[in-house]
């Protein structure tokens, strides 16, 4: 039988879909029902006891799943640790990856493994994915089904981190091309972005926005003239440049749509947030998640779900590790 070039093509396409559902169908938010029916709870328990420790629980845990699925994919291979610092950890980049994040997922990994049948059952991948979930929740978040399967991958090269991750001076296209990579939308760019409403950052990932804007001694045009002076207050020009800032002045221990607001008076700690509000392109997915704070907890739940399906490792491309920290 004989093809026509129109079937052919139809085929083709109904071969890459099914490719695509099989990849997501290999996640299912009920994926341990057999092997650790309680894990969801076990996990949560662990990240809330965390979590009354310190605040920086929350965004550090938010902040390395991101850092994790944008390189190898969501393998937890950023977990991974060397003897000779050669490690995704070790990147300049994650080396401001704060430790409360790595803690919380190897302190859920002891309390899920401590559970008899649980033991070695449930990938770090897994864990990282569902206590991203709850540090969300914990900090007056929505709160959403996670689809859970993942294993560990078992590569991590500080070489890798290059390339993969958002510079905080990039422009929106730039921003956009990257997320499109791992086939998120502008509008999940931005949505994604609202996480830095519970984030900090350090003084010499926007110095020369207050400083030396352009090489030039001036600030720049986009920073509300205000904050320019509160930040300046905060980040001395030789201060450390380690010194850590809180990303939404108004709001910072609260995930809300304040940050959307605080783009809109410009008062975007990081250029590449505020180049979301100054571009046209971006700006009325901004004004939209401003005024509603639903239609922005719906993307982020929408947006975080496809991150989490980013290169996940299935089969025998990873395991479930002992310890996060290191392979089997």
């Amino acid at each position: 039988m004989k093809l026509s070039s129109k079937s052919l093509i139809f085929l083709a396409i109904l071969f890459l879909l099914l490719l695509v559902a099989n990849c997501h169908a290999q996640l299912s938010v009920d994926y341990y029902r057999n092997t650790c029916p309680n894990v969801e709870s076990i996990v949560r328990s662990a990240v809330e006891m965390k979590f009354q420790q310190t605040f920086v629980t929350a965004p550090a845990t938010l902040r390395l799943f991101f850092h994790d699925c944008f390189v190898r994919g969501c393998d937890a291979s950023v977990m991974l640790a060397s003897r000779n610092s050669t490690a995704e950890k070790d990147n300049p980049i994650n080396l401001s990856l704060a430790g409360d994040g790595f803690d919380t997922v190897i302190k859920a990994k002891a309390a899920v493994d401590s559970v008899p049948g649980c033991q070695n059952k449930v990938s770090c991948a897994d864990i990282l994915a569902m206590a991203t979930r709850d540090v969300i929740a914990l900090t007056g978040g929505p709160s959403y089904a996670v689809e859970l399967g993942r294993l560990d991958g078992r590569i991590s090269t500080k070489a890798s981190v290059r390339h993969h991750l958002p510079h905080p001076e990039f422009k929106l296209a730039q921003l956009n091309q990257m997320f499109a990579s791992h086939d998120l939308t502008l509008t999940d760019l931005v949505a994604l972005s609202g996480a830095h409403t519970i984030g900090f950052s350090h003084c010499s990932q926007f110095s020369r926005r207050i400083y030396n804007f352009k090489s030039k001694k001036r600030t720049d045009p986009a920073l509300n003239p205000a904050y320019v002076k509160q930040l300046q207050q905060a980040c001395p020009r030789n201060v450390d440049p380690r010194i850590a800032i809180n990303m939404d002045p108004i709001t910072p221990m609260t995930f809300d749509n304040q940050f959307y607001k605080n783009l809109q008076q410009g008062k975007g700690l990081l250029a590449s947030d505020q180049a979301l509000f100054t571009h046209k392109r971006s700006k009325d997915i901004v004004n939209l998640f401003a005024s509603n704070n639903t239609a922005f907890e719906g993307s982020f739940v929408n947006a975080i779900t496809k991150l989490g399906r980013i290169g996940i490792k299935t089969g025998n491309q990873g395991e479930i590790r002992r310890d996060c920290t290191m392979i089997n």
